[in-house]
């Protein structure tokens, strides 16, 4: 099985392009985030088409996610319990009553003094509260997490400790879910290795290798001790056949 996570960066500028890395990557589910539609104008007949039943918890204009799936996929929850001011960030699917896939759109902070800072810290203390909660030993969760787990991740290194996505009390959230027992699958199989899933539209970021890894899968011990690989999927964070990219790039593991 193969398992994908991707923040597409609008659904209605990416559908073309998205189709495109379908026809030619053989993935089985993929968890997508900022859709920046609504459920009802999710185009589901071309991912039909091309084999994939797909559920969504859409938003006009921000946030969004979907569950795309070509194997059976039974909705389980959506959004995130006390954060739906927050908008669609979270939904979870039972994918072929094998595992509990969830894909999240985690909220950026904007800076560290903007009072969404202190609301990102406080949605991460309910995502870790919410996962306590459910049942854990055959659960992935992938996704745009917007938090840059060490100075390995992120092309500042240490210099960049401190700065929002490297702060101290970002890791903290996050390392408060990861230690409900999720293993990070690309970290897991690539321990040593720099690099990024999301470089700025600006500044020629990506030629130059300037990024971030924000988006990753974490996955239950037991589903983890399955992967046998993982990638950054780089070149579809390339314009293909004048189709434009999104600012992220996929992230696809092999189970």
């Amino acid at each position: 099985m193969k398992i994908a996570t991707w923040n597409i960066n609008g659904m209605k500028a990416r559908l073309d392009f998205i189709l495109h890395w379908l026809a030619n990557r053989d993935v089985d589910v993929v968890g997508l985030q900022e859709l920046k539609m609504m459920d009802d104008a999710f185009p589901h007949a071309a991912f039909a088409d091309a084999g994939f039943t797909c559920v969504t918890h859409g938003q006009k204009s921000w946030n969004g996610v979907a569950i795309l799936s070509r194997l059976p996929v039974e909705v389980t929850q959506v959004g995130l319990p006390g954060q739906e001011d927050f908008g669609a960030r979270l939904i979870t699917a039972r994918i072929d009553d094998d595992i509990e896939y969830t894909t999240v759109y985690c909220p950026n902070g904007k800076t560290l003094e903007h009072a969404d800072y202190e609301r990102k810290l406080d949605w991460f203390a309910s995502l870790a509260e919410h996962w306590q909660s459910r049942d854990r030993s055959a659960s992935v969760i992938a996704g745009d997490f917007n938090i840059v787990p060490t100075a390995l991740d992120g092309h500042g290194g240490e210099a960049a400790d401190g700065t929002l996505f490297h702060s101290s009390p970002e890791r903290d959230a996050l390392a408060a879910l990861t230690q409900t027992g999720l293993i990070d699958v690309y970290r897991a199989l690539h321990p040593d290795e720099r690099a990024f899933s999301w470089w700025d539209y600006r500044g020629g970021s990506f030629h130059r290798n300037q990024g971030l890894r924000i988006d990753y899968l974490l996955a239950a011990p037991a589903i983890a001790a399955r992967a046998t690989a993982v990638e950054i999927d780089r070149d579809y964070r390339k314009k293909r056949d004048g189709l434009t990219a999104s600012d992220h790039a996929p992230v696809i593991a092999t189970f």
